[in-house]
């Protein structure tokens, strides 16, 4: 299986690229969500101590880092976790040590990351990436160290993961949406080359790693050369009879056993949750993200809705005469004749929540206020997650609007597509009335949110 230890180096570097370039915008010092204000509730929760409570709530690097600048704080743990998952990209080399650094310092990003980093990938991508510890030897960084074959407790580890992913997806299915049971979602649910044309980020990348752990080398040997091919097998050779192990090999055997005794432990509820009529999906049960519960579309949406923002320059909101200029964003729909993008495996978090958001009202979704409140001060850093800013080099937008719109692709051949558009759209309603810098205030103030400030 040595081919499934390379196969995790690629989420890694994608995964700590996005959060070095949005870290600051969603949970840095002015994010739309800042991350010290959610460990400082944390801390208050639990009696304003970082004990072992609030460790175990919310098990992060940064409690014991400097607060003071969260910015910096956040954009050092992504390029450390870039820096060394791009080392092992490259060189093609990896041991425990920098397998477990890698998930510690994602970690540490996850659980302070609120709504922007609650998605199933993230989720997967530590559990895959902990398993992915334990395929490594100790501390040599030989591509293929001598005498040290994976484990098949990690092997039965990353296929308990597969079987875990397509069981809770297949069953959320069943148990969720009637269209499933009536063969008719897929009539709604796009799949055509998701995985290349979609936007779940590196989640189908990701998933293709267990798979790869139900082959063994034999099975796949026309993939790989006749030199990796001799060298894997070499690396399955039992030592010479009565050869003493060695400390790493010693050290790795334990582990092995106390990793396979830890996922039966944590799988307990994991089961229990399969099992469940009221199946929930893409759910941790442990605060580390060892062992999860995983199901994807156990209910499909019929209709695209979108939310768009619009600022205006009038002096009343109300003015029937008043100019709305639309804020695009860098890959949702928007400009009825911008083609849909193709980013996959990179992920705009924002454009994702954004989507969400549609589906909810603002009330349940305070932050896209705050992203109103930093659009109407043009702040720099958010505007870098939008793709067109209408009031660049100009004054200010006086007040800004949230406008509600279903979308649906134009027909190839039709009216709309000859014209250009790859979309139609149609207004539902507000999502959330004209809103101004001053009439903010006391709504930052109330959740202790940094009043926008024009750079």
């Amino acid at each position: 299986m040595v081919h499934l230890g390379r196969d995790l180096k690629d989420p890694p570097v994608v995964a700590f690229l996005v959060a070095f370039q949005q870290n600051k915008q969603l949970i840095g010092e002015k994010g739309l969500l800042p991350c010290q204000l959610y460990l400082q509730d944390i801390k208050k929760y639990f009696k304003g101590k970082v004990g072992l409570d609030a460790l175990s709530y919310a098990p992060t690097l940064i409690w014991f880092l400097d607060w003071s600048a969260m910015d910096s704080t956040l954009d050092c743990l992504a390029l450390a976790g870039l820096a060394v998952a791009a080392f092992v990209l490259l060189t093609g080399c990896a041991n425990m040590v920098l397998m477990s650094l890698l998930w510690l310092l994602y970690l540490s990003l996850v659980n302070v990351g609120q709504i922007w980093w609650v998605l199933r990938w993230e989720s997967q991508l530590l559990e895959t990436g902990f398993l992915g510890i334990f395929l490594c030897p100790l501390w040599t960084l030989s591509r293929l160290p001598q005498g040290s074959p994976p484990s098949r407790i990690v092997i039965w580890s990353f296929r308990w993961l597969i079987f875990r992913i397509m069981l809770g997806a297949g069953l959320i299915k069943i148990r969720g949406d009637r269209c499933w049971r009536e063969l008719t979602c897929m009539d709604y649910h796009y799949e055509v080359l998701l995985i290349v044309s979609g936007n779940l980020s590196f989640l189908n990348w990701l998933t293709m790693v267990p798979s790869l752990a139900c082959f063994d080398d034999a099975s796949l040997a026309l993939l790989f050369g006749a030199r990796l091919r001799e060298r894997a097998a070499q690396l399955q050779l039992p030592g010479p009879e009565g050869e003493r192990l060695s400390l790493g090999s010693c050290v790795r055997r334990v582990l092995n056993i106390s990793l396979g005794l830890l996922i039966t432990y944590l799988s307990i509820p994991v089961v229990l949750n399969l099992l469940s009529s009221r199946q929930v999906m893409n759910t941790s049960f442990n605060p580390l993200r060892i062992v999860n519960t995983y199901g994807a579309f156990g209910s499909i949406t019929k209709e695209r809705t979108e939310v768009i923002l619009q600022g205006t320059s009038s002096l009343d909101p109300k003015d029937p005469t008043a100019v709305w200029e639309e804020f695009e964003f860098k890959c949702k729909p928007g400009d009825l004749r911008r083609r849909p993008c193709l980013i996959s495996p990179y992920h705009y978090r924002l454009d994702w929540l954004m989507w969400f958001a549609a589906f909810q009202t603002y009330e349940q979704n305070e932050w896209i206020i705050h992203l109103a409140g930093k659009l109407l001060a043009q702040e720099e850093e958010t505007l870098s997650l939008l793709a067109t800013n209408p009031f660049a080099g100009r004054d200010p937008p006086r007040w800004i609007r949230g406008e509600h719109f279903k979308y649906k692709f134009s027909q190839p051949g039709g009216k709309h597509a000859s014209d250009g558009k790859w979309w139609i759209r149609k207004r539902i309603g507000p999502y959330f009335p004209p809103v101004n810098l001053q009439g903010l205030r006391k709504f930052f103030e109330d959740r202790n949110w940094p009043y926008p400030v024009q750079d």
